[in-house]
């Protein structure tokens, strides 16, 4: 397998797990997000990943996960299923439990907390992909996982046979395009961080955008790709504007990144936040209201809200 071997491409929002007040999770919320984000633009669903709390989930909820986002993409676009574990064991596990849901791939990050060397790391997915029924989209995202898959790995693991892409989460420009330019040819680069340089990303060559945006600002980071594909670079600027405003929004006072967008799906009226699971905790007091007074703030007056 190498990049032609799928026809992943545009748009895939990483999408949350909804929760109720009980931990519950929220079927019908989740269903009806995907359905929305789908009939916005999106050209296909991560689910389970970073965005997804996935390290709050059981296996068993993991793999219900999966099916029910195959049955909510209702063949609109590809299911990737994050499958973030430590021991490679488990991470092929998960990967079993996706393809009997009927998933297209799989998102694969490399091992976290353990800090691990270069060969470590590139044993870890040689293991994994041994096993692997599904072609599996590389994970990097140094800021949550510890372990980096730097440009250098990167162009190792795309010689794997199940390896066809990657999503480079590093936040880093210079890692992220060093990354595009030595793999393009054999794998799918997805940028994510769109919200920050996705603009960038997308007129340098990447094959598509993963983020987390979309389930709070759909038209934007949506739009961001057809339109900078289009384009239609003044629409293209000002929506980049608007995605960096909102991750600082989301990342600053006392604010962290995934309760910070359910909050905000919540407030906005958006199927898909409900509660995130311990140990993170809702927003409140003064970090909401610091939230919802700028999302009225930045997305009102552009009418940017889905």
């Amino acid at each position: 397998m190498d990049r032609n071997s799928v026809n992943w491409s545009g748009p895939m929002p990483a999408i949350t797990t909804p929760f109720r007040a009980d931990k519950s999770i929220d079927e019908a919320a989740f269903a009806a997000n995907i359905d929305r984000l789908f009939k916005l633009g999106a050209t296909g669903m991560v689910s389970v990943g970073c965005t997804g709390e996935f390290w709050s989930l059981t296996t068993v909820e993991r793999q219900h996960l999966a099916r029910l986002t195959v049955a909510a993409n209702e063949g609109r676009g590809p299911a990737i299923i994050g499958t973030g574990a430590i021991r490679p064991e488990e991470v092929i596990e998960q990967i079993h439990g996706a393809a009997e849901a009927g998933a297209d791939g799989v998102l694969v990050m490399p091992p976290y907390f353990a800090h691990l060397t270069e060969a470590e790391i590139i044993g870890h997915f040689e293991t994994v992909n041994a096993e692997s029924p599904l072609p599996i989209l590389l994970y990097n995202i140094p800021g949550n996982a510890g372990n980096a898959l730097t440009p250098h790995i990167v162009n190792q693991l795309a010689a794997l046979d199940k390896v066809v892409g990657v999503k480079e989460s590093s936040g880093n420009w210079t890692n992220f395009h060093t990354t595009l330019n030595l793999v393009k040819d054999r794998l799918r680069v997805f940028c994510g961080p769109s919200s920050v340089f996705g603009v960038a990303a997308v007129l340098a060559g990447a094959d598509g955008l993963i983020d987390c945006f979309p389930n709070v600002w759909a038209p934007g980071c949506l739009d961001l790709w057809h339109a900078t594909r289009a384009g239609r670079m003044d629409e293209s600027w000002a929506l980049q504007s608007t995605g960096i405003a909102l991750t600082n929004l989301f990342t600053s006072e006392g604010r962290t990144l995934y309760p910070a967008t359910k909050a905000a799906m919540n407030f906005m009226g958006l199927p898909g936040g409900g509660f995130p699971r311990a140990p993170l905790r809702p927003l409140d007091g003064v970090a909401l209201a610091g939230l919802e007074a700028g999302l009225d703030r930045i997305l009102a007056p552009r009418a940017m809200v889905a």
